[in-house]
């Protein structure tokens, strides 16, 4: 499996994580901006947020792609802390440009604190779950092209 696969696999499994937890935003209290209400203002068309879902899982897939890419090169040690460090990256991205596109103002402020934090929560979960479930499918690769270095031959 390619760099840009397991980068792939792991962008769907952290997407689909934080989609369950932006489907409880939605539904229980909505105490914050979604991702993929965001995406659906920017698109024009704010009723439909199965835009915005689509948007969200194409934009989880595409960083799990450039996450893969980029893994070696990012400057920590583990899995899960080159998914933070990359996810800080793409929280700063969006707070910077997709934001205040969809009138949610640069770093969210005219959408409060709420929903400030909520994008960092969410963005920090996805990085983690990102980092550890490709750093889990180097692993497999690795230990499935090497099954005897574990054990010493006597």
């Amino acid at each position: 499996m390619s760099r840009v696969q397991k980068g792939l696999v792991a962008g769907f499994a952290a997407t689909t994580v934080v989609s369950v937890l932006e489907a409880i935003n939605l539904s229980v209290g909505h105490w914050a901006v979604a991702f993929p209400q965001l995406m659906a203002v920017i698109l024009q068309n704010p009723d439909n947020l199965v835009i915005g879902w689509a948007v969200h899982i194409l934009a989880g897939l595409g960083l799990g792609a450039v996450f893969g890419v980029l893994c070696t090169r990012l400057p920590t040690d583990t899995p899960e802390s080159k998914g933070i460090l990359f996810a800080v990256g793409a929280f700063i991205l969006m707070a910077l440009v997709i934001a205040p596109i969809g009138g949610a103002g640069m770093f969210f402020m005219r959408a409060g604190f709420g929903s400030l934090a909520w994008m960092i929560v969410s963005h920090a979960v996805f990085g983690i779950l990102l980092g550890n479930v490709y750093g889990r499918l180097v692993r497999r690769d690795k230990s499935a092209h090497h099954p005897f270095s574990a054990a010493p031959a006597h």
